[in-house]
Formats: structure tokens, sequence, C-alpha cells
């Protein structure tokens, strides 16, 4: 049986109900272009909104992290990957979260206890030394040589304010080394495989934790990493997960793995994540922003380290690659199977626009290629054109010319910095931050999207959605720019509805009684089989999993500043409240 069977079995045997994963684009959490991170999406519940299934929960959850694509290529890293995950909300806290922890490993996936190691919190100026956690393990049979200390990386928090708290590791020892009698967290042949957070503490605006009312547990397993400890490969890339993916890279080409493992490493990862990205019922497509620029640099990435492998980048390599990937996963996800002809749509037409770039930078290339290549020019090429440093320094060796290579590097890691800047200024706040404003902002967006379908035409349906404290993005369906009467009559209606002082009421039901009744959902698939469902008077009905003001006079004057296309057949609104 799969792991991840395994997993949601076990949990359930323990009073858990499994809840769906949610798409890999957040809804309503401006903080990250994707869910990074199985709790990510039940932020608003740990922080105390109830949660229709209860208050234990299980699941696996689709994630995507970007921040260290670069380092995508060695044994570990993976831009996409699935997080197994079990909370407790308000309900058990760190004896009964230990002690299943354990049990599923020792019992469940038969690790010997010897190759399993745990840190716990070491105590600072502001908490003291985290004695149950080390005496609960204690208890479960982890040796006291194996339990060790820190303070940084046994500390937890949802942001600068929130909910946060002190935190439990485990490592599995992934070598075939004498296991080692003390445990060292710093040798990399142990490997972190599970993460249990004891989320008892509220940070305020000036630093200071408070305990809240109720205590959370929030645990994170990395699929990847149990699957290759357990099939003792210390290469991630040589697990079952991504057998069949490597042979057939290998069989496109004339090199092994073992010759060129990066490439196919970085092949392999990015189309899985091109996949789920495209397929996502949000409607990402490649672009030069957001979410969308994400898509595109890994497309261009695996196509750039196809070329390296000489593989034959006019065949349909990346659709036959996305077909495996497709196969493997659907019966888990199901936008996979629905979505599957939009995944080779996205990856063919990108690869289409791709060749045509390096045709145009291979011209841009012979115009500056008359004197040894600057930093700067080399930089130009890569960002504008997509030639990685390697091609810039091939070409220019065959025409006895030298490039700068530092400076190139200089410029690239200005770039790195300048994209975290923007990228933390940009998407601040999120989920843990939906405060007074966030909340009005988010029933506004339920105003709007029923004002769009009256105003414009019924078949506009919501896309995506992205709040801040300064003003509300919202994308929808639609075929055409709206016209100044549009976009008029629609910002007249909300304020309508507004001013009219329609009561928010929240039910809880099933899912198919929802959708009965006559209730939107953006994603249908995220949602668990009991649902939450917010009407604003006879105007509107959703299902959201909040948090919304109690009535609309509460929202404001709420205005919209622009009206723009987003993508193909999606167009965004942009508007603020007064």
């Amino acid at each position: 049986m799969n792991i991840k069977d395994l997993y949601i079995d076990f949990f359930v045997s323990k009073g858990h109900k499994q809840i769906p994963s949610a798409p890999v684009v957040p809804e309503n959490d401006p903080s990250v272009l994707f869910n990074t991170a199985g709790m990510q999406p039940l932020i608003p519940y740990l922080m105390g909104i109830p949660h229709p299934y209860g208050k234990r929960l299980v699941d696996y959850q689709k994630c995507v992290r970007t921040n260290d694509l670069d380092e995508v290529g060695d044994t570990t890293h993976h831009t996409f990957f699935e997080m197994l995950g079990n909370w407790s909300l308000g309900d058990y806290f760190k004896e009964d979260s230990i002690k299943w922890s354990y049990e599923f490993l020792t019992s469940v996936l038969k690790i010997p206890n010897e190759r399993l190691a745990v840190t716990v919190f070491a105590g600072n100026e502001v908490l003291n030394k985290d004695t149950e956690a080390r005496d609960l393990w204690l208890q479960a049979g982890i040796k006291e040589s194996h339990i060790a200390e820190t303070v940084e990386d046994n500390f937890w928090a949802a942001g600068d304010t929130g909910p946060c708290g002190t935190d439990t590791e485990i490592f599995y020892f992934r070598s075939d080394d004498d296991i080692p009698e003390v445990f060292d967290p710093e040798d990399d042949r142990w490997v972190e495989i599970w993460n249990n957070v004891f989320m008892q503490y509220n940070r305020t605006s000036d630093g200071k934790l408070e305990e809240l009312k109720n205590k959370n547990i929030d645990t994170g397993m990395g699929y990847e990493r149990i699957v290759s400890a357990l099939e003792g490969v210390n290469d991630n890339y040589k697990s079952s997960i991504w057998k069949d993916v490597i042979s057939y890279i290998e069989s496109l080409t004339d090199v092994k793995y073992e010759d060129n493992p990066t490439s196919m490493r970085i092949i392999a990862d990015h189309i899985r994540t091109a996949v789920f990205i495209s397929a996502d019922n949000s409607g990402i497509k490649p672009s030069n922003t957001d979410q969308g620029y994400i898509l595109r640099r890994l497309i261009r990435r695996a196509i750039r380290h196809a070329k390296e492998l000489n593989i034959d980048i006019n065949s349909n390599w990346d659709t036959e690659i996305a077909k495996l990937i497709i196969n493997k996963y659907k019966k888990y996800y199901d936008e996979l199977s629905k979505n599957e002809q939009v995944v080779y749509d996205v990856l063919t037409n990108e690869k289409i626009k791709f060749n045509r770039t390096l045709e145009k930078g291979l011209r841009e290339f012979e115009k500056v290629s008359n004197k040894d290549i600057d930093g700067i020019t080399a930089f130009h090429l890569f960002d504008t054109f997509g030639f990685p440093i390697e091609l810039t320094t091939e070409l220019a060796s065959e025409k006895g010319l030298k490039v700068d290579a530092e400076g190139f590097m200089k410029k690239f890691k200005e770039h790195q910095e300048l994209s975290r800047t923007a990228s933390a200024g940009k998407f601040k706040g999120g989920l843990s931050g939906n405060g007074e404003i966030e909340t009005r902002y988010h029933t506004a967006t339920h105003l709007l999207n029923a004002a769009l379908k009256v105003i414009v035409s019924p078949n506009c349906h919501q896309k995506g959605s992205n709040i801040t404290v300064e003003r509300m993005r919202f994308d929808f369906s639609c075929d055409h720019k709206l016209t100044d009467e549009e976009k008029s009559k629609v910002e007249d209606l909300v304020n309508k509805w507004i001013n009219d002082g329609l009561d928010v009421n929240v039910q809880e039901m099933k899912k198919e009684d929802a959708i009965k009744s006559g209730a939107e959902c953006m994603f249908i698939e995220k949602y668990p089989d009991i649902v939450t469902v917010y009407s604003i008077g006879d105007v509107s009905k959703e299902l959201c999993g909040g948090p919304h003001v109690k009535n609309t006079r509460e929202i404001g004057k709420f205005k919209i500043i622009k009206e723009e296309a987003s993508s193909a057949g999606v167009r965004r609104i942009k508007a603020i409240i007064e």
C-alpha cells in the first residue's frame, strides 16, 4: 500500500477526518505564490475558526516551493513535493502527537528504533527548555543520546505575528554507515523526515508571546524523503517515485543517469511541477509575472537541460514525461485527469515560444560577439533571451572570445536578491494576517462575484483572488474587456448591497446539498464532504472558509481602480474599500 494511504488510514484510526488537498495556487493568501506547506491552507482554522470536519484532521497536500529553485539538481531538493500532515485544533497536544508519530514510524512503517533521532527546544531567555517533549520521547523509546536540543530549528512561527510555538523534528539515519551512538543534527546522514509543531502561543505586534486559548498540533512529513528513506536510497531521484521518469529520460539519449544526474533531475523535477501548476483549476499559464513566471521558468529550464542531453527538443519528450506523471498521481488528484490536455498544450506552446526566443537570442549574440563579452551583456542574454551562461561561454569560445563569468554572477546574485526583496514586499500579510480590513475585503469579493453575474454574464466565475490590507484583486472568467458602463454598474451594485445592510449568515452542510442549493465555489475539489456556506442576504451564496463580516455595512465604500486582462479568457479587477 502507498505510504500516503497508510498515513491517512493510521490517523483516521486515531479519530482524524481526512480533508482534501488544497490547490497548489492559494486562495486569498497574498503571502506566497503557491501553497508551500500542508498547514498553509489551514491557517484560519489554526487561528480559531471552527473547521467543519472537527478538531482532528489529516491529509496529503500538494506543495510548491521555489525559494531554493537553483538548488534543484542535487539529491534532495524539489520544487513540487507532497506533505503528509495531521492536526489537532484545540484537542490533543504533545503527548498524543509524539506517541502517534513514533507508533506510525516504528509499528506501521517498521523503521528500526535505532535509525530514529529527534530534536527538541533547548530554551532561551523567553521560553524554558521543552523538558516535556524530551521526556515523552524517552517514554516512547528514543534513547537519550539520540535526542538533541536546538533553539532556532525548534521554534516555528506563521510570521512576525500570529500563532507560533516550539516544535520537535524527527530524523532518519539514511546511510549504510554504522549508526552513530550520539545524534548530531548537523550530520548530513541524518535526514529530517517529520516536524511536529506545538502551537501554543500567539505573538503580538510588540513581540510578546501570549498563551493561545486553544493549543494546536501542526505536523508535516515530506513524502519524497520518507519514501527514499524506506527504500534505502541516498538519492531521492533513485526512489520509486522517479524511477520510470528517469528511465524514460535515459531512453531518449545515450547518456546514463550517473553520467549527468543533474540535468536529469532538473528535467524530472521541473516537468512534474509544471504539470501540477498548469493542471491547477486556477488556469495559470506561462507569463512574465507571478505564478506564470515561475511556470515559464521551470519549463524553459527543463528545455535547456534537455538540450544538454542532446534530446530532440522538437519531439514530444516533454508531454510523454507529463503523461507518466499524470498516470502516477491522478488517483490522488482529480484535476490531473480533468485538465490533462491543458497540461500538454501548456508544455507544447511554451516550447515553441522558447525556441523562437532562443533564435532571437542567437541573433542578439551575433550582434555583441565582436569582442569579449562583459558580465552585464552576458546577464542580458540570460535574463532577456534565456541564454544560460554556459551557452554564452560555449559560443564565445568558438569565436575565440572570453566571457566575464564573475561579472555575470555578480549581476545574477543582485537579480536574485532583488527578486527576494520584491517578493517579501509584495506578498506580505497572508492568511495569518486576516485582520479587520482583510475580512472586509474578503466579504467584498463575494459581492463582486455576485455583481459580475448580474451585470456582465451569469457565466462569470471566480478564478482567483488576492487580498492585502491595501486592496483586493479578483480574477474572473470573461471573454471581453469590461466597458466603462459595465464597471460603473458593477461598482454601483456592490455599493447598493453594502448600503442595504445585508446580514452574512453561515451554515455547515453536506457538499452535495450546498451545490444543489446554488452555492458557488472556486475549487470544488479542495472542500471536504461537510462544508461551510456563507450567504449574504439573497444575493450571494458561496462555499468558503471565511472569515467574513457580520453585516455588509461593515465593509465600507467599494471602488474599482483597474480592470485588465489576466490570461486568456480571464479578466482581473483591482479594487479598494474606503
